[in-house]
């Protein structure tokens, strides 16, 4: 179950507006809608988990932005936090750094891996770079290479669609009308989530719920756009729950790129409290007043009795919550979504709200919510340099 708080610790006044001519809008004259349909067939991603699970004790991930981002987060905030279980999944390809790189080389020796590349066009440097020497070990440990390899990417054409046609690796579709911060609830982030014992129908359920009931996601987008229009230009995504840290890495992302464009754009930022409180608190409660919070807050199963308060310690982490909020308000505007624990169908709802509140608000400041211009001009100054 989701909570939406959009009043008590907000003193934004909006008009009654309705959003849904930018949902008919966006489905009817966007190539870059897949992924608003979430009737996806998932037996071939369960069949394909099921058989690295039976047989790896790693699962190497290969990829960068989307291609990880979406499954990283769905995966810390679904496992425990000092047994991951079987198989141990690695996420790679991320950076540039060489000690990472020989440092897991060096760390698979001796173990059973299979790998899930993950690339649209088979040629981004980052997880390229990581394939190519992780390809490398494979031939050279495992007669059976071909069959621990997985590869994800463009059905029709690329570097990787065709290495993996040529050597037979097993391959999944990142479909063309998705991008790839877009791409969680795809074969791009369900085999990762899948191998690592996520209950994948699960997580398309809670997205589905969310797909059906948008009245919220329309107050949260206007809140946003308003919240920008008072110079309200930094939104932090605030957690009380470390496991939900990579969830607010993702919505950093989803944000960023969809909507930093064109000199216009809200910055997204993130804290993980109570631990950020004793860093960010006191620009939150007396910096420049350009920031504005929304909380994702999460209730718990688990029960720790602190006797020196005589409260669960869920509780006390609620009244720290609450109270930050207060202590804030004076300052800054402050959101609040909870949840009722950390599951998958929670986790699923957050992200395709999350996912619409991104698209509509990228309608609302005439931004196109699928590209990313800024970083391809990064990109080609390095080609050019290399």
């Amino acid at each position: 179950m989701v909570n939406f708080d959009f009043s008590t610790y907000n003193n934004i006044k909006l008009l009654d507006s309705d959003l849904s001519h930018i949902k008919d809008r966006f489905l009817s004259d966007n190539n870059m809608a897949g992924w608003y349909d979430l009737d996806i067939n998932t037996s071939n991603i369960k069949k394909c988990a099921d058989r690295i699970k039976r047989n790896a004790d790693i699962l190497i991930v290969i990829g960068i932005g989307g291609s990880f981002l979406g499954a990283k987060c769905v995966i810390d905030a679904l496992t425990p936090y000092f047994d991951k279980g079987k198989p141990e999944i690695i996420f790679a390809g991320t950076s540039l750094s060489s000690d990472y790189l020989v440092e897991l080389l060096e760390y698979i020796k001796g173990k059973s891996v299979y790998v899930n590349v993950i690339s649209k066009s088979g040629t981004t440097l980052e997880p390229m770079i990581c394939f190519d020497k992780v390809f490398d070990y494979m031939k050279k440990t495992y007669k059976d290479y071909k069959d621990r390899i997985i590869a994800t990417t463009d059905a029709k054409e690329g570097k990787l669609l065709e290495l993996s046609k040529a050597e037979g690796f097993e391959l999944f579709e990142v479909p063309n009308d998705i991008g790839g911060r877009y791409s969680v609830l795809t074969p791009v982030g369900l085999i990762p989530i899948a191998v690592a014992g996520i209950d994948i129908d699960k997580l398309l359920d809670g997205a589905k719920l969310a797909k059906d009931n948008l009245d919220d996601c329309y107050k949260y987008t206007l809140i946003r756009d308003a919240l920008y229009l008072d110079n309200k230009v930094v939104e932090s995504f605030d957690v009380y729950e470390p496991k939900l840290y990579y969830f607010t890495e993702w919505l950093k992302q989803l944000f960023g790129e969809s909507q930093g464009k064109s000199d216009k754009g809200i910055l997204p930022i993130s804290t993980v409290n109570t631990r950020d409180l004793h860093s960010l608190g006191q620009f939150f409660q007396e910096g420049n007043p350009i920031i504005f919070s929304t909380v994702i807050y999460n209730g718990s199963d688990s029960e720790v009795f602190i006797e020196k308060y005589n409260k669960n310690l869920s509780d006390i982490n609620e009244i720290a919550m609450k109270s930050v909020s207060k202590a804030h308000y004076s300052h800054m505007n402050t959101n609040i979504i909870t949840i009722d624990r950390i599951n998958a169908e929670n986790i699923g709802y957050l992200i395709f709200f999350f996912e619409m509140s991104a698209m509509m608000g990228s309608y609302l400041l005439g931004v196109n919510f699928y590209d990313q211009p800024g970083v391809n001009a990064y990109k080609n100054n390095i080609k050019e340099c290399l």
